[in-house]
């Protein structure tokens, strides 16, 4: 099931993001004293933001977080974390969750998402290859930078 997260679901939801996120980078997490329940749950109530979650057997084992970056475009998306817990990664879990995303995109009338992803991140590069993200021409990464910058056109928006 895909589902719009709750404020009271903001632990659980930080409590995934850091499993998968140490999953992947090591040592990429902030610092132990970084509050991820209030980040999340800042997420989860702000207005203009939305959040997603999958649901399976009463379990959330995914979430997306997206909105219109400051300073960005209307039609423009932002996919700022998309993460599914490790233990359910190749199940079909995150094609569903970024489905789910498309869906909500088009009907906001969105035309185009973008996202960064740190350059180690292999599987996450090929996850988004797989969903159709290609590297954003528009904003190429700096040479010191550690992320690739990434576009989606968004099906059935793309002339509006």
């Amino acid at each position: 099931m895909l589902r719009t997260a709750l404020p009271a679901e903001a632990e659980v939801i930080a409590d995934l993001h850091v499993r998968a996120r140490s999953t992947y980078y090591p040592d990429g997490l902030p610092p132990a004293d970084f509050d991820w329940v209030e980040a999340w749950r800042g997420s989860i109530e702000r207005p203009e933001a939305h959040v997603l979650c999958a649901v399976e057997q009463g379990r959330i084992v995914g979430i997306a977080s997206f909105r219109t970056p400051d300073g960005a475009p209307a039609e423009t998306v932002k996919l700022f974390q998309f993460h599914v817990d490790p233990g359910h990664w190749r199940a079909g879990i995150g094609a569903a969750l970024h489905t789910a995303c498309v869906e909500e995109w088009q009907a906001d009338g969105k035309r185009t998402a973008v996202l960064d992803v740190h350059t180690d991140n292999a599987r996450a590069q090929a996850f988004y290859a797989r969903q159709g993200w290609i590297p954003d021409p528009e904003n190429p990464p700096a040479e010191d930078d550690h992320h690739l910058f990434l576009r989606f056109s968004v099906p059935g928006n793309e002339h509006r």
